[in-house]
């Protein structure tokens, strides 16, 4: 297996040439940059020229930290600035879409966090801009390289458990979503701005759903207005299906997150390491076994990155290849709309409680 796992660990590899690297700037300062963002990119050698912040004192405070030589007073004083080449969009998803459309209408090259919209229509407008100006616009879907998940998708690909039948994930943690201010009034919370993680992955492993199930919970006297548990259930074209389910009101201190992946010539099981002490976590694990190879049992892969903070870099070094060499990212804007679409839909359902049908 030593040899099959070397195609594996070179999908999974985070590194940027230098000949990719390209100075970038960032929007917003808020956690997930300071611990997650600007990590990643020192791992990587990466230029971060400057930042800034609604908050001018906490974008000086991690630009202090970091060493970022530049904390820009505003939007549009970044976006003047010709040094910067990629900006790194990570403000909540309310603030993004004006911020997308000045960062293409100057010229610069997009890496939005996830959400970069919460409604269809506006997505499908950002990735039209970005497409008529020759922007190259990537969504922070980190989760795609996050190296289990990026593991198990090679191994799909490469046919190791023949047709895919199914793909599940069930997450159960405790969520204390009061560290986050922003998301204290969304209605629609654990999907949107979670599990959409999730959902991507199972778009990215099985393709467009015909159909959708959505229910949603939540916990009395919780934080948030939005739903804090919700379990969706897919069904595909050629028959197969897909569940997510995710609990963030886990009282037990038994937090798990695990995936699993069937098919008709095998099966992947692993874990999120993340979930399991947010937002540390620990490496994945990883497990196949085959009767297409054919495996003795289950192998396990060995998984030595984290989700955070190595997964990001990259998504940037995803956008930095499509800019150097006409690539494609791996979560390009235009793709990531049928993640907003799924994700409108699965809302849609929770308020109908019934079925949506996609018309593809």
């Amino acid at each position: 297996m030593i040899d099959l796992f070397a195609d594996v660990s070179d999908y999974c590899r985070l590194v940027i040439p230098e000949a990719h690297k390209r100075p970038i700037a960032i929007i917003g300062a808020g956690g997930i940059v300071d611990g997650a963002h600007l990590p990643a990119y020192r791992l990587a050698g990466l230029e971060v020229v400057g930042i800034t912040d609604i908050d001018p004192e906490r974008a000086r405070d991690v630009a202090a930290r970091h060493g970022i030589p530049r904390v820009y007073e505003s939007l549009a004083e970044l976006l003047a600035d010709d040094r910067v080449e990629v900006v790194d969009i990570a403000v909540p998803v309310t603030h993004q879409p004006p911020i997308f459309r000045a960062a293409v209408a100057a010229g610069k090259h997009i890496l939005a966090q996830k959400p970069f919209t919460d409604n269809p229509q506006t997505a499908r407008e950002l990735a039209a801009l970005a497409a008529q100006a020759g922007v190259v616009a990537a969504v922070n879907q980190q989760m795609r390289f996050d190296e289990g998940i990026a593991a198990a998708h090679r191994m799909v690909e490469a046919g190791w458990l023949g047709t895919v039948t199914s793909f599940a994930l069930t997450v159960n943690v405790f969520t204390d979503w009061s560290q986050w201010e922003w998301a204290k009034a969304m209605e629609r919370l654990e999907i949107m701005v979670h599990s959409i993680h999730y959902h991507d992955a199972v778009r990215w492993f099985m393709g467009e759903p015909s159909s959708v199930y959505a229910v949603a919970g939540r916990t009395p006297g919780q934080y948030p207005v939005g739903e804090t548990r919700t379990t969706s259930s897919y069904t595909f074209p050629d028959g197969s299906s897909a569940l997510v389910s995710a609990n963030h009101m886990n009282l037990g201190g038994d937090n798990s997150a695990e995936f699993r992946i069937e098919g008709t010539g095998g099966a992947i099981r692993g874990t999120l390491g993340l979930m399991y002490d947010y937002p540390n976590g620990r490496p994945d694990t990883l497990e196949v076994t085959s009767t297409v190879l054919p495996t003795d049992g289950w192998v396990p892969y060995p998984v030595t990155q984290r989700w955070f903070p190595h997964a990001f870099i990259g998504s940037m070094g995803s956008v930095l290849e499509a800019i150097a060499t006409g690539s494609t990212p791996r979560s390009t804007v235009g793709d990531n709309v049928k993640t907003i679409e799924l994700v409108d839909a699965l809302y849609r359902s929770m308020g109908a409680n019934e079925v949506v049908h996609f018309d593809r």
